[in-house]
């Protein structure tokens, strides 16, 4: 069910909201929390499309903001409210209002938002696009206790990592960070099939300008305490990481984007499943657990002197905690730039 609301108030949204759910029988009962997008007209219908597939394992109420600026001059200031509330199987699981801002209202958002919220429930803000430079200080990030933003949508995906670095709070999160998940579960794996091995070096290959690939070398850098080289390919994405160590090389390669091979000494070569996953899978997995991601800011901590391009003290010791000013990880070098020991 789809209700229209144009120059409407927040109040007349919630009374939508139960006229919607009594039309069709359903209560409010079941969402776990409220899901704020804030996107441009563009990307509102793909990024509507990965909440409602994610809030299938997280049922919430989704409220997409679109600040939309008027091209002429008289109506720039005029401030106007419009929404469409969705319940039903039109909102996935839960309910959906889209609110679009005009005029003086796009400067006061959190106001809108705030009488929208779930009652006693988490609230966790997206921005597919366009992310502020300080999602904590945003006036709607100030709302949540989890922020998420995607560096892969900035003009220039890897500088953005400096500014997540610099500005990080516990909260915040990154879709670039998300999509390295799998790829982290299967290095742990593989060294832990080989617990008495010492990684000596470790390089990240993968396309050029590719965040998920340098916050994977920073990460290896700082849990192994171990320099982490990045080189480039062709892509699609990560395709490669080699682990140095003093029984030989560790290779998790990927070169379709979906089936990768692990190899090691010792061992016979391994298919495994690394395919390449949805925005609502990553948006799904981000819901999952609402406290600050320890690990992440840690490693934007490690490597704030790498993105900055700045010196560094030393590394800290392998598996202690890195300091602030660990040494960085060398920048990116091309393909077959490696040395020939980390060599497939």
């Amino acid at each position: 069910m789809k209700i229209d609301l144009t120059d409407t108030t927040a109040s007349k949204i919630n009374n939508a909201l139960v006229e919607g759910r009594r039309a069709i029988g359903t209560p409010a009962i079941g969402m776990v929390l409220t899901l704020v997008i804030v996107t441009d007209e563009e990307h509102a219908y793909d990024s509507l499309k990965a909440a409602n597939e994610a809030s299938r394992e997280h049922p919430s109420r989704k409220l997409v903001v679109i600040k939309r600026v008027s091209r002429s001059p008289r109506n720039r200031s005029q401030a106007r409210l419009d929404a469409e509330v969705r319940v039903g199987t039109s909102a996935g699981t839960g309910e959906t209002v889209v609110l679009r801002l005009y005029g003086d209202v796009i400067d006061h958002a959190q106001s809108v938002v705030l009488p929208l919220l779930l009652p006693d429930a988490p609230v966790v803000v997206w921005w597919p696009v366009a992310s502020p430079l300080d999602p904590v200080k945003d006036p709607l990030g100030a709302l949540a206790q989890r922020r998420v933003t995607d560096t892969y949508a900035a003009d220039e995906p890897v500088s953005e990592l400096t500014t997540r670095a610099a500005n990080y709070a516990p909260g915040d999160t990154d879709l670039a960070w998300t999509r390295i998940t799998p790829w982290r579960s299967m290095l742990a794996a593989a060294l832990d099939q080989q617990p008495d091995v010492k990684v000596t070096a470790a390089e990240v290959e993968g396309e050029d300008c590719n965040p998920s690939g340098e916050l994977l070398a920073m990460w290896l850098a700082d849990r192994l305490g171990v320099p982490a080289r990045r080189t480039v390919s062709d892509g699609p994405g990560l395709t490669a990481v080699r682990l140095e160590t003093e029984d030989g090389v560790i290779t998790l390669d990927r070169t379709d984007g979906s089936l990768a091979r692990l190899s090691m000494k010792g061992h016979p070569d391994r298919a495994v499943a690394l395919k390449r996953r949805e925005t609502s899978e990553l948006l799904a997995e981000e819901l999952r657990r609402l406290d600050p991601d320890t690990v992440y800011a840690a490693t934007l901590k490690y490597g704030v002197h790498r993105l900055a391009g700045t010196s560094a003290p030393e590394q800290a010791p392998a598996g202690a905690p890195a300091p602030d000013g660990a040494k960085p990880a060398p920048g990116p070098a091309k393909k077959g730039s490696a040395p020939k020991k980390a060599a497939k």
